[in-house]
């Protein structure tokens, strides 16, 4: 996994990576304005948390809530958005690292739509659930990081195996390497909490999962090389 994020990082100078690095910044800027934005108003200008556990977290957070839920929504949102246009990153390290790969049937824009979105959805519930856990601040960060992991790692698992897999061994492979999956999740969760790396994660993301599916695959249409 170390190779796969190492080869991900030394492509960002790709001439045809720049495009989607540059969208995925400026992606990750309007998404953090947005929700500040968006979570400032619902905070103090609506009763959507005034109530339940919710009123009492926010009543404790303070000045510094805004913050923290904008920070927290932040992965979800920003890859649920960059599967939309993360396909070129996908195309530019396939052409460069395993140039012998047939050209895949691809997924249809309302399919990486509404998965996009329903990636979103949910991590937002499951990262509104977890403010429960800030007062138990010990335990915090590995119930954040587990649960990112978890819904990172299956995201960019599936954005990218879906060109090339179908539905039944599409989640045969994840079973196979859920473990995998998981942990790739977890270090894209943590690069997603770190300020200025997590402009380029989405890119680096989606580039160290396709060399991670090559060295998974057995399928002569999926695997074109090994990672090493």
């Amino acid at each position: 996994m170390f190779k796969a994020f190492l080869k991900a990082f030394s492509q960002l100078n790709d001439p045809a990576v720049r495009r989607p690095l540059w969208l995925g910044g400026l992606l990750a800027v309007g998404v953090f304005m947005v929700l500040w934005v968006l979570v400032g108003r619902l905070l103090t200008g609506t009763t959507l948390f005034a109530w339940g556990w919710l009123e009492v977290a926010a009543d404790l957070l303070g000045g510094t809530a805004v913050a923290v839920l904008t920070w927290f929504l932040f992965p979800g949102v920003v890859s649920g958005l960059a599967a939309f246009f993360l396909d070129g990153v996908v195309r530019a390290v396939e052409a460069r690292h395993y140039p012998g790969l047939p050209s895949p049937p691809g997924t249809g824009l309302g399919d990486a739509i509404i998965g996009g979105l329903r990636f979103m959805g949910i991590s937002v519930l499951v990262n509104m659930g977890l403010l429960l856990f800030l007062f138990i601040p010990p335990v915090f960060p590995f119930v954040f990081y587990s649960a990112n992991g978890y819904l990172l790692g299956r995201e960019y698992f599936e954005l990218v195996a879906a060109r090339r897999l179908g539905a039944e061994r599409l989640g045969s492979l994840r079973k196979a390497h859920r473990k995998r999956v998981f942990f790739f999740g977890v270090v894209v969760a943590f690069l997603l909490t770190l300020p200025v790396v997590n402009l380029v994660t989405p890119v680096v993301a989606t580039a160290a999962m396709v060399h991670l599916l090559q060295s998974w695959s057995g399928d002569r249409e999926t695997k074109g090389a090994s990672i090493g």
